[in-house]
C-alpha cells in the first residue's frame, strides 16, 4: 500500500484546518473524516486507480466528517458512531437505531446487507437533530476483516 497519497491528504487537510488557531468540531471532523476516507479509497482502488480512489475517499470522508464536527461535541459524535455502527452490526433494514446527547439526538436507518467483491456492505442513512435543525448524511459502510464497518462512501 502507498501512504503517500493519504499523507498528502492529511496534511492538506490539518494545514487548512490550523488556519483558524484552536480546533474546532468542525475541523476536526474534516480531518479525521479525510484521513479515514483516504484510508478507505487506498484499501478499495487498484493500479492507477488507486491514487483516485484515495482521494476521492478523502473528499467523502472530509464531507461526512464535515456534517457531523460542525455542531457535535465529542460525546455527542461518539453516541452518534456508537449508533452508526449498532445499526450496521444488528439494525433490521429500515429500523432506525436512535441516540441523543444533550441538544442533539440522531436515528441511523440501515439498509439491507449486500456483497461487493468479499466485502458485507450497508448503505445507512444518519439524520441528526442539534437545536431542532436536522442534518443527513448518506453512506455506505463495508464490513473489513477485522469485523469492524468502514465507510466508503
Amino acid at each position: 500500500m502507498r501512504f503517500a497519497p493519504i499523507v498528502v491528504v492529511g496534511l492538506t487537510s490539518l494545514a487548512l484546518a490550523s488556519c483558524q488557531g484552536g480546533p474546532t468540531n468542525q475541523q476536526v471532523g474534516v480531518v479525521s473524516g479525510a484521513a479515514l476516507g483516504a484510508l478507505v479509497g487506498n484499501q478499495f482502488g487498484s493500479g492507477d486507480g488507486k491514487v483516485a480512489a484515495t482521494i476521492a475517499g478523502g473528499l467523502v470522508g472530509a464531507f461526512i466528517g464535515n456534517a457531523i464536527g460542525v455542531s457535535l461535541d465529542a460525546q455527542q459524535q461518539q453516541r452518534a458512531a456508537a449508533a452508526q455502527v449498532q445499526a450496521l452490526e444488528t439494525g433490521r433494514p429500515g429500523t432506525p437505531v436512535g441516540w441523543s446527547q444533550g441538544n442533539a439526538r440522531g436515528e441511523v436507518v440501515p439498509g439491507p446487507a449486500y456483497r461487493v467483491n468479499n466485502y458485507e456492505c450497508r448503505d445507512y442513512t444518519h439524520q441528526i437533530w442539534i437545536d431542532g435543525q436536522p442534518q443527513t448524511a448518506r453512506g455506505t459502510a463495508c464490513r473489513q476483516p477485522d469485523g469492524t464497518w468502514r465507510p466508503v462512501s
